[in-house]
């Protein structure tokens, strides 16, 4: 090894769970290592252009997310552009639902993350991969590294896997579960259209000007029987970044064809994602699962709430459990890498339930650390007592 630092807490993964985790834990005074493999914080929001803050409310007007989901939606706009609508409070409005949400900047979003890990004093260590935990029996202890300074070993006292992938919590032993991805990407473009339309209206917020496609039945493909992939598979990630590219030279030679406004001069591709855009892709198994059904379910474990992102009305609590790996001791996970499955897992894959994961991870970590434990042993009543003095309510019947 060329080098070893120990930290309080390891955190794997500076997607809007890590960076919630690493918040929380360094805010509260611990040493807190974030470890993250390319140069962006944000993950899928920033590297993988997915800009849209999905709502913290339920479609009526009433906010289920608070905390640091709520703190990153309004830090994702600080350097511009977006708003909430004003008129979310009241959904449904004239029969349609407003909702706490917004659209951003992805630059914008990465440089605010960047400013608050910096003032919390967290150690970001950007273009390092983290490839291998170290085990301790049946603790994870750290993890191996490797960047431009060469291989390396990182200890904590805990780690927090959110990776997305579960990347950690697999390579540890832990027992994992599996999800499958259609084919999607999502861009930004320069349009001339667009530019004439900001240039009217004097509001350049349209500038983010978003291309999103994903693969129909029928469509021509460069592997007509591929239409789920496996994220965690070396040669799927390559085939799946090559089938989005097809998608798009197909979408833009259509229109191009067209000439005018849509010639290539004129309509044209500016930045593509930097990571493949996998919505589900591993998962830890843990203490508890969320599944199909479960929503408007009480647990008395739960450890918050999330609305979902695709209708009004329904509203899940999250079980502390579903955060704590099975098979090994002082991991947590964070993100969409919790376990939940089918539906439930498509609402909690996305932004903020993923940052309030990610901030819930951080606050058990702490405690578990501060009590000379680990995570699996922290009361619950405990973790939900600091949940509540930060304002977070933690059952529906608290926001309803």
């Amino acid at each position: 090894m060329e080098f070893e630092k120990s930290y309080d807490l390891l955190v794997a993964g500076a997607g809007v769970a890590g960076c919630a985790a690493a918040l929380e834990a360094a805010r509260a005074g611990l040493k807190v290592a974030l470890l993250e493999k390319t140069v962006f914080t944000g993950g899928l929001a920033t590297t993988g252009l997915i800009n849209i803050y999905l709502p913290l409310c339920d479609g009526y007007g009433r906010q289920v997310l608070f905390g640091m989901a709520e703190e990153f939606l309004h830090e994702s706009a600080r350097y511009g552009p977006g708003d909430v609508p004003a008129q979310w409070r009241q959904s449904p409005v004239d029969g349609k639902h407003y909702r706490y949400r917004l659209t951003f900047s992805s630059a914008s979003f990465t440089l605010a993350l960047d400013e608050l890990l910096m003032k919390a004093g967290v150690d970001l260590w950007l273009d390092t991969l983290v490839c291998l935990p170290i085990l301790d029996g049946n603790r994870v202890v750290g993890v191996e590294v490797e960047n431009k300074s060469g291989r390396g070993a990182v200890y904590a006292k805990c780690v927090i896997d959110a990776t997305g992938d579960a990347d950690v919590a697999y390579r540890a032993g832990c027992e994992c579960a599996y999800g499958e991805n259609f084919t999607s990407i999502w861009i930004f473009q320069a349009s001339l259209a667009t530019a004439r339309q900001v240039a009217e209206s004097g509001d350049a917020s349209a500038l983010l000007d978003g291309v999103r496609l994903r693969s129909q039945p029928g469509q021509a493909s460069i592997d007509p029987e591929r239409r789920r992939w496996d994220a965690t598979d070396g040669k799927d990630v390559t085939a799946y970044v090559q089938e989005t590219y097809h998608l798009l030279r197909e979408h833009y030679a259509k229109l191009h064809a067209e000439g005018g406004e849509k010639d290539r001069h004129n309509l044209y591709p500016i930045t593509l994602p930097a990571m493949a855009q996998f919505r589900r892709t591993r998962r830890i198994v843990g203490q508890a699962t969320l599944s199909d059904g479960q929503d408007g379910q009480r647990f008395e474990d739960s450890i918050g709430l999330s609305p979902d992102w695709r209708k009004p009305g329904p509203i899940w609590e999250i079980p502390y459990g579903t955060l704590v790996p099975r098979g090994r001791d002082a991991i947590l996970a964070a993100g969409r890498c919790i376990d939940s499955e089918g539906d439930a897992w498509e609402v909690l894959r996305v932004i903020p339930p993923a940052a309030h994961t990610g901030q819930v991870a951080g606050l058990a970590a702490t405690l578990a650390i501060q009590n000379g434990t680990v995570p699996r042993e922290v009361p619950v009543d405990a973790i939900q007592k600091a949940l509540r003095e930060k304002g977070i309510p933690l059952h529906i019947d608290e926001v309803l």
